[in-house]
């Protein structure tokens, strides 16, 4: 009898703390295919990147960077990360929105783009609803003090 209790408790706990299916499509947004609709933005280098010292690129980079967490807090940002090649293209952006002009709105709060050290371009873009999952397991698993 105190197994069946046992293995009852245990299937009640999974039952709460498992959220069902529904609620995760709910949760992430996703169509009958697990997929949602964003927006992808390539940054590549701004108009003015040759021309603002080496100081000012370090204090624009640190306010991205701030503007990047400030943005997936928000949940407005799925997923952002640089290249590594040091060229032209420069790094990604994901946007929760299926609105070119949200995203567009969204963008313009980088002082990196509003200085001209980085511009970019904006594209429909149709992938996993279950990358809106990606910064809360971020969060979790990052060293750096939140």
């Amino acid at each position: 009898m105190l197994k069946i209790i046992h293995l009852l408790s245990v299937i009640f706990l999974l039952s709460v703390s498992v959220p069902s299916q529904a609620a995760q499509i709910e949760r992430y947004g996703a169509d009958k295919y697990g997929m949602k609709q964003y927006v992808m933005a390539f940054l590549t280098r701004g108009p003015n990147s040759e021309s603002l010292s080496k100081q000012r690129l370090s204090e624009l980079q640190g306010l991205h960077m701030a503007n990047i967490g400030r943005m997936a807090a928000l949940k407005q940002l799925v997923v952002a990360g640089p290249f590594l090649d040091n060229g032209k293209l420069r790094g990604i952006y994901i946007f929760n929105t299926k609105s070119i002009e949200q995203a567009k709105q969204w963008t313009q709060t980088d002082p990196a783009i509003k200085a001209g050290s980085l511009q970019l371009e904006l594209k429909p873009w149709y992938g996993s609803a279950a990358l809106m999952a990606v910064n809360e397991i971020h969060n979790k698993i990052s060293e750096q003090p939140k």
